[in-house]
């Protein structure tokens, strides 16, 4: 697949520095997963971002789950279900990616 990406990727398509992320490069990266980002979207990646920014981490699910709980008033189970089906290929794969976060080491692509 042809990509727009004017950045370093891994050889799965992650970013190598989380620090070279901005909308653009989300953009490109959510087209190639065949995703268009809608404001839901943004705001899932955003607080994805601010979290990396403070701890330099990628979130794990269950922050994202709970800012789903907290800023959208879906259950816990709501929250999860929202999130699958935004990113229909895995958390890890798809918004950790398109968030610009390093493959994390240790978790599952599911």
């Amino acid at each position: 697949m042809n990509t727009e990406v004017k950045v370093n990727l891994d050889s799965e398509g992650y970013l190598v520095d989380p620090e070279d992320w901005d909308k653009t490069v989300a953009a490109d990266l959510a087209a190639q997963e065949e995703l268009t980002l809608t404001d839901e979207y943004w705001q899932i990646l955003g607080f994805m971002r601010e979290y990396w920014m403070e701890k330099k981490v990628a979130p794990d699910v269950r922050h994202v789950v709970g800012f789903l709980m907290e800023t959208g008033n879906y259950s816990k189970k709501d929250a999860k279900t929202q999130l699958f089906h935004l990113f229909p290929y895995g958390y890890v794969k798809q918004a950790c990616k398109i968030a610009g976060m390093q493959r994390p080491r240790g978790w599952s692509t599911g």
